[in-house]
């Protein structure tokens, strides 16, 4: 039994290395690949960018807003009592969605 049959994921150095024997690039190319994703993903969701970029046939990446929420009384599991929860502010965040073929993959 392998160590990926167990549950343990590839390193970043593992996965480098495989994609890189698998292309036939060099390690550094697959590096480099990687650094222009993260880019190209930091751009798409950036405040000028259209707030989506898609990997073919693997995910998509959103942008979306969470809306600020207001100070509120809400029970404390701990004691049973009543407690101030703090307002907490508009937040972006990342949200990633698995495309069909994904998930066909994954199924078998």
């Amino acid at each position: 039994m392998s160590k990926q049959a167990a549950g343990k994921s590839l390193s970043k150095a593992e996965l480098y290395a495989k994609i890189a024997e698998t292309t036939g690039l060099t390690k550094k190319q697959v590096e480099d690949v990687f650094d222009a994703f993260k880019t190209e993903i930091k751009e798409a969701l950036s405040d000028t960018g259209p707030g989506v970029i898609q990997l073919p046939g693997l995910l998509k990446i959103v942008k979306v807003v969470r809306p600020a929420t207001k100070e509120k009384m809400v029970r404390s599991p701990a004691t049973g009592e009543m407690v101030l929860a703090a307002a907490k502010p508009e937040k972006i965040v990342p949200k990633a969605r698995v495309l069909k073929a994904l998930k066909d993959m994954v199924a078998g």
